[in-house]
């Protein structure tokens, strides 16, 4: 499968200090990665790296072999972030509208994508209420509505789940995997364990490093664990003693 990211040897510094430290990536067309790691690893860092938002110190990013940062390959990736960048005197219906047509989006192809994406994160009833009035999850289910109604070939999720109840999760689930299946790539940033548990492959930052990196069943059989979220404490525990020990991992 063709790589739709490539990053080589990233090394990002705030204050001098490395946030991300020689990370290296690929992420083929099909392919769902999930990003996990504590608060404060790097993951949403390494998300605004890949969309030319943080410049690297060293390394190299390039998207559909393009380099990054890069104006038109931007209207190539779905993206959804951490904190909802909603305009709140808008509806949702007009918030979808608006990112739409950044994306450049024809009208007739933007009102069917529209009513798709909103069936997906189920908030076809309140797409005429204005954001002031919508919930935190309601604002999480219309910013991934967004990100799938670029229908980009490449969707970098930054937390898509948070405040989702477990049942529309497994929706959201599937519809990724669909998305996959169609050969889209797909970046998504979890701490929710058995999400990860449902990627292709899987990668554990830690202090700014990729600490583990496989497909869920090569973690548990490296780690001798039953679980990602095993993997992750047992991978943690092995830094922590690297550390101790004076041993740069």
């Amino acid at each position: 499968m063709e790589n739709a990211v490539s990053v080589k040897n990233l090394t990002v510094k705030f204050d001098k200090m490395p946030v991300l430290n020689q990370l290296s990536l690929e992420l083929k067309k099909g392919e769902i990665v999930g990003l996990i790691g504590p608060s404060g690893a790097g993951k949403s860092t390494f998300i605004n790296a890949l969309l030319g938002m943080v410049k690297p110190d060293i390394g190299e990013i390039k998207i559909f072999g393009k380099e990054i940062p890069n104006r038109q390959i931007m209207a190539k990736i779905g993206f959804m972030a951490q904190s909802d960048a909603l305009f709140t005197e808008l509806t949702g219906r007009q918030n979808l509208e608006f990112f739409g047509s950044l994306q450049g989006i024809s009208k007739k192809d933007l009102a069917e994508k529209m009513i798709k994406s909103a069936q997906i994160v189920n908030l076809t009833a309140d797409l005429d209420k204005r954001i002031s009035g919508y919930s935190g999850g309601m604002k999480r289910r219309l910013s991934l509505a967004i990100a799938l109604t670029a229908d980009a070939p490449l969707i970098l999720l930054d937390e898509p789940t948070v405040g989702i109840d477990p049942e529309l999760r497994r929706d959201i689930w599937d519809e990724l995997r669909e998305q996959a299946a169609k050969g889209k790539a797909i970046l998504v940033t979890t701490h929710v364990m058995d999400e990860a548990e449902r990627c292709n492959q899987v990668l554990l930052l830690r202090d700014g490093k990729f600490v583990a990196q496989g497909t869920p069943v090569e973690l548990k059989t490296q780690y001798d664990a039953t679980s990602i979220e095993e993997v992750f404490i047992k991978a943690g525990q092995e830094l922590e003693r690297s550390k101790n020990m004076g041993v740069d991992k």
